[in-house]
């Protein structure tokens, strides 16, 4: 069979992330995502020059994504309340698994920090404002996180629209 001779790097760097959410970052070689989308591991070797970077490109286009979700939930849910926003935030991207992939890389850390600050900042905005406003937007933050995560490894928790009830 005939290798493809091209192949966008957006779809070569979704088989990476595909990858490695599923096994994990040893699971990422230029063999194994060869095997995925068809192109010669040289052609990798060619575009990315080494593993970590092809992998570092990976991340830095999952972030972007979820960046502009974010950007187009915000400003979708407009001021409708937290749980329109948490609504629509829960799109495409695995938040968890994105997460814990970027927690051995220092940039991709920073970019988190600064989507969780993002993220809280909106959520506070939709609250009453008070004096523990931050504090109950990083509680929500944190709750929605641990859900989406319960939720993907199948197991049920309690119902965030109570947990609202609870801090507000």
């Amino acid at each position: 069979m005939a290798r493809v001779k091209h192949i966008s790097d957006q779809v070569v760097l979704e088989k990476v992330l595909i990858l490695l959410f599923a096994e994990g970052e040893k699971s990422v070689t230029f063999s194994a995502i060869a095997r995925l989308c068809g192109l010669a591991p040289s052609t990798l070797v060619q575009r990315y020059h080494s593993c970590p970077a092809m992998l570092e490109a990976a991340l830095q286009m999952a972030w972007q994504q979820l960046e502009a979700q974010t950007t187009t939930a915000v400003l979708q849910s407009g001021g409708k309340g937290v749980q329109s926003l948490l609504k629509a935030l829960s799109g495409p991207t695995n938040t968890p698994a994105l997460l814990n992939a970027s927690l051995s890389h220092p940039a991709m850390i920073l970019r988190a920090q600064t989507w969780r600050e993002t993220v809280e900042h909106a959520l506070a905005a939709r609250m009453t404002v008070g004096a523990k406003t931050t504090e109950i937007a990083a509680l929500i933050f944190a709750a929605w996180q641990g859900r989406l995560l319960w939720d993907a490894a199948g197991g049920k928790g309690f119902r965030l629209g109570e947990a609202l009830k609870r801090l507000g």
